[in-house]
């Protein structure tokens, strides 16, 4: 009876769960529509055309329309209205396009933060030829600072230009983060090796690293979100699985899938039993191992960006450890050693793409904002989207810029919410910037971030053949090797669960598509 009851509260739950995220998105909508509607009136009141412009970030709660100064800016220098609305980037984004097309009222433009990068919506004809307006002559500074001709050509998708790059890092910061606090008290030093990393967890695990006098932290976490490994692990670098794709030996390796991923789920269940993982790891959602970090639970993560761990970024693992217990000390590392890469070498993301609605309908709108994205790109468009207004934020002696990062809160908003085309690289348009909140030890930081070698890269984005659904493959995936962890508890069934996506999955198939991109890519740069 009690395991009745209690399955009729877990369904009930989930029942209420899903109405509740239903009934949430269907008031987005609503509010969406009634936003849409009052910038259809105010471009009839003004003679200035309304462009409608989707993008990943923060509800529009946050930042008050009035308050978004980047917003009037552009609106007075273009001569628009823009309806800007924006929406997490995940289920709640894909919703949202989804809602609006299946509508017939998409937004003018968006970026397409799809698993597929808008492969799907190019066959239905949903997305706009970008011929038109995506060329060094209508998006000059885009071609001249941040993207090659070659690089669009090698980034379009079933033979069509539906889609083009977000300007992107072409850098990697891709490491592993420590508490070298925690070190220094134990008397340890960095892990240079595998051996010497798991003998860190250990230590993380069962001596006491925070000296409270309790068992109260882990060696490792990461994110599984409830649905999969997370190739967070270093176990995958171990095997020799970089992430996320690499070309070795005329041959593409794909970490999620190779044969060696067997070995990777043997190490994984062994640091489990071990109890040097956090053990909610796999129901940890988002960046909920991050938090952990922070509350100083946990020993090890990995980042991803330069500001992950720096002193001077506010937001950072580092600055929000270092509010709770002012000796945090969070410090890059390799566990292989100096020589060996974590990951290849970075390529383009997502895109942005224009709607074939408008393209019909009205052109004149996808050139207005073909020109909005080029002065983004432009270094005009690039100061004031990163670091605000000359004099009031920052100060400038030709290519120098000096930060007086003294902002609001609705600034940063604006500023974080429009710099979405443009990674912080100033480099890249030939400025050197001074910030006075960045320390020795953030210095250090970067220092070791650049000295942390990447793989070559591919040369060329991947796209599926046509017809063919990765996320189907990735999700058979992604269940048999969450079922090796919980359920077999060994990787030694891998070559048959294996054989099932390359057979029944099309795993096969889209492997071979890209390797046949990525040697066409070799040859032309020959």
């Amino acid at each position: 009876m009690k395991r009745h009851t209690r399955g009729l509260v877990i369904i009930s739950a989930a029942l209420l769960f899903a109405y509740f995220c239903a009934a949430s998105l269907f008031l987005y909508l609503d509010r969406m529509n009634q936003n849409g509607d009052r910038a259809a009136a105010a471009s009839v009141s003004s003679g200035q055309p309304t462009l409608q412009i989707l993008l990943s970030g923060t509800f529009p709660s946050r930042l008050a329309e009035q308050d978004d100064f980047i917003k009037t800016i552009i609106e007075q220098k273009f001569e628009v209205n823009l309806d800007v609305t924006t929406a997490p980037a995940g289920s709640d984004y894909t919703a949202l396009i989804a809602a609006k097309l299946a509508a017939n009222n998409p937004p003018d433009m968006w970026l397409n933060i799809t698993s597929d990068g808008g492969a799907k919506y190019t066959l239905d004809n949903v997305l706009a030829d970008m011929t038109y307006y995506v060329t060094p002559s209508t998006m000059p500074n885009y071609f001249k600072y941040w993207i090659t001709e070659k690089e669009l050509k090698e980034y379009q998708v079933h033979n069509k230009f539906a889609r083009a790059p977000i300007p992107y890092d072409k850098k990697s910061y891709h490491a592993y983060y420590i508490r070298k606090d925690w070190l220094d008290r134990l008397g340890l030093d960095i892990p240079q090796t595998y051996e010497q990393y798991v003998a860190t967890l250990k230590a993380f695990t069962y001596q006491d690293p925070d000296s409270n006098g309790t068992r109260d932290t882990f060696g490792f976490s990461t994110s599984g979100n409830g649905t999969s490994i997370s190739t967070d692990w270093p176990e995958y670098v171990r095997h020799g699985l970089l992430a996320p794709v690499y070309y070795s030996e005329g041959k593409l390796i794909d970490m999620q899938t190779d044969l060696r991923v067997g070995r990777v789920i043997d190490d994984i269940i062994k640091l489990t039993k071990e109890g040097v993982i956090d053990p909610d790891w796999f129901l940890n959602m988002g960046t909920q191992h991050i938090d952990k970090a922070v509350q100083g639970e946990i020993g090890v993560v990995l980042g991803e960006t330069s500001g992950f761990a720096l002193d001077s970024n506010p937001d950072s693992l580092q600055a929000r450890s270092k509010a709770i217990n002012p000796k945090a000390d969070w410090m890059p590392f390799n566990p292989f050693g100096n020589k060996q890469p974590l990951r290849a070498e970075v390529s383009a993301n997502y895109p942005f793409v224009f709607s074939n609605n408008t393209a019909g309908g009205e052109p004149e709108k996808l050139m207005k904002i073909a020109g909005i994205l080029d002065w983004l790109a432009s270094t005009e468009g690039f100061l004031l989207t990163h670091y605000g207004i000359e004099g009031k934020h920052y100060t400038r002696e030709g290519s120098r810029i000096t930060l007086l990062p003294t902002y609001t809160d609705n600034e940063a908003a604006a500023m974080e919410l429009w710099s979405f085309f443009t990674p912080n690289t100033p480099e890249m348009l030939g400025l050197t910037v001074i910030d006075p909140r960045v320390t020795e030890r953030d210095k250090l930081v970067l220092q070791t971030l650049a000295d942390i070698p990447v793989y070559e890269g591919l040369g060329t984005t991947l796209t599926p053949p046509i017809g063919i659904d990765v996320e189907e493959m990735r999700a058979r995936q992604d269940e048999l090797q969450v079922k090796m962890l919980f359920s077999d508890k060994s990787g030694a069934n891998w070559p048959q669960y294996r054989q099932e996506l390359m057979s029944s999955y099309n795993g096969d198939v889209i492997l071979k598509q890209y390797e046949s991109k990525i040697r066409s890519s070799h040859k032309e740069r020959q």
